[in-house]
């Protein structure tokens, strides 16, 4: 089966393409024409397109158009609805990536794949409203769409997240050299890191179990969470040496320490979604726990030099 995978040579595609060409598909990525991945010898057997995905853009419809595939991979997730049309000829299934941050601060936790709140951010809240318009044009049509929404991506390829609500390399630099963290009085969000691979097996199981991921949107994320404290605490033991922890108000964290919304709604909101629908429906199995998920980014970016 033709599958076009958007996003490919991305954190989440090195993982997953070589699973989908193991299972047997015809796959092509997606690349701007900077191509990087492992040399694992599958990668020999994968279609290489330079071409540019953005929105609005016919170039990038009519290449779709003409491309005829049979199951789009969207990881990127810049316009979801132009691409599932330019698809329509010729598609069985579209599987597009989404955020678990979409469903907006938690009323529910574990947080099942429902509109919790009002999304705060803008970018993520037109995503998330297309996906759920597309996934209605496509039950119209009868064509098979799945949403995969993962939790805080962790995992070798790329800066983890840390203490401060992003992927900072300097914050690492100073968990490495056991400077303090700052973190709100009284504070115990939940932090759901989910290795990439992980990610990558939600979905490779929505490609190879179509008529059971058609119509769903899918969490993806780890068998359990952590709270900021012990997200320190890890860190502790990754790089052996003590990281002291200091409280101060939520007035001062929210205003002087963490000012930016998107870091500090790490620790406003719950990032704790639930899995149980995957894992039923699809047989999903997380593989690695947060505390290994970081370990091996951590270990990367020492591999990488970056530390």
């Amino acid at each position: 089966m033709k599958i076009l995978v958007i996003g490919g040579t991305g954190h989440i595609g090195k993982m997953l393409v070589p699973r989908l060409v193991s299972e047997g598909f015809d796959v092509s990525v997606v690349t701007r024409g900077k191509i990087s991945v492992n040399e694992d010898e599958k990668w020999e057997k994968v279609n290489f397109l330079e071409t540019e995905y953005s929105r609005e853009n016919e170039e990038w419809e009519e290449f779709v158009r003409n491309f005829k595939p049979e199951i789009v991979i969207d990881i990127l997730g810049t316009d979801v609805p132009a691409t599932f049309e330019a698809s329509l000829e010729t598609l069985q299934h579209y599987i597009a990536c989404g955020s678990f941050w979409m469903y907006g601060p938690p009323k529910i936790v574990p947080t099942p794949e429902i509109t919790q709140d009002e999304c705060e951010f803008p970018v993520y809240a037109r995503r998330y409203q297309e996906l759920l318009e597309t996934m209605e044009v496509a039950e119209e049509q009868g064509i098979p769409f799945t949403g995969i929404m993962p939790s805080n991506i962790c995992g070798p390829g790329k800066i983890p997240l840390e203490t401060s609500g992003g992927r900072s390399l300097e914050i690492h630099k100073n968990l490495r050299d056991g400077k303090p963290v700052i973190l709100p009085d009284g504070c115990n969000t939940l932090i759901a890191p989910c290795d990439v691979s992980d990610v990558a097996q939600g979905f490779y199981l929505a490609a190879t179990q179509q008529e059971f991921a058609a119509g769903e949107l899918f969490n993806v994320g780890p068998e359990f969470f952590l709270t900021p404290q012990t997200l320190v605490q890890i860190f502790k033991l990754i790089h052996g040496i003590d990281i002291p922890i200091e409280y101060v108000t939520w007035n001062e964290f929210l205003t002087k320490q963490l000012p930016e919304p998107g870091a500090n709604y790490h620790f406003r909101a719950h990032m704790s979604p639930d899995i149980t629908k995957i894992s039923e429906t699809l047989g999903y199995q997380p593989e690695y726990t947060p505390e290994e998920s970081l370990e091996r980014a951590v270990e990367w970016m020492y591999a990488q030099d970056l530390l």
